[in-house]
């Protein structure tokens, strides 16, 4: 059953303001539609019977996964700071009643909030939230995790030099190995990040090779 429409309204428009200084802009909304997208493809590959699957309340999680996304985290050193997965999740459940609370079904709030508060979990207890939680994670890898990345620096004034440096300090704390043996709980999803993993190291090799040639 697809999202009710007044309901769905009230995400996109608070969706439609992509950081906290008001600007307006497709951002947001663009990655709640193509992380559902993504999990939609998950069930095409059989990964989990769709029997019995809470397709709406997935759906609406996707959306509130979107919502701290508007938010800007700083330390008190005034440096940047990247929240995880869990209190992601935890923030979104909280928006998402904030935002929808007075046009949404409140069995409907409680489920979708059960999948956000299960996805972090190594072994999460419902199969909606191990969906959610490979589609999240996939965000990771390839040519969309690095404009995400350089997305995140440059709202916090930093540019293609740290980005740059961001890869390479990956690669040797060998954060992608890690990544891949416990981000994910489908193989097939793990194997696709593989794959993208090739795009990624392709476009921070490029993106180093051009920033020697601006510095010789």
């Amino acid at each position: 059953m697809p999202l009710d429409a007044k309901l769905r309204q009230r995400l996109e428009e608070a969706l439609g303001v992509v950081d906290d200084h008001g600007t307006a802009g497709p951002r947001l909304l663009d990655d709640a539609d193509r992380l559902w997208g993504r999990v939609q493809k998950f069930l095409s590959m059989n990964l989990v019977p769709a029997e019995g699957l809470d397709l709406e309340a997935i759906e609406l999680a996707c959306y509130a996964l979107q919502l701290p996304q508007r938010r800007t985290r700083t330390l008190p050193t005034g440096k940047h700071q990247r929240g995880t997965v869990r209190e992601r999740a935890e923030e979104a459940a909280e928006d998402l009643l904030g935002v929808a609370g007075g046009d949404a079904d409140e069995l409907l709030l409680d489920r979708a909030a059960r999948v956000l508060h299960e996805m972090p979990h190594r072994s999460p207890m419902v199969d909606e939230a191990r969906l959610l939680a490979d589609a999240v994670n996939l965000d990771d890898f390839g040519a969309v995790g690095v404009v995400l990345q350089m997305i995140q620096l440059a709202r916090h004034g930093e540019g293609p030099l740290q980005l740059a440096e961001g890869c390479e300090a990956r690669e040797l704390y060998n954060y992608w190995d890690a990544r891949l043996k416990d981000g994910f709980h489908f193989e097939a999803v793990r194997q696709i990040a593989r794959q993208r993993l090739n795009n990624t190291r392709h476009m921070c090799a490029l993106l180093r090779s051009e920033l020697n040639e601006d510095t010789r």
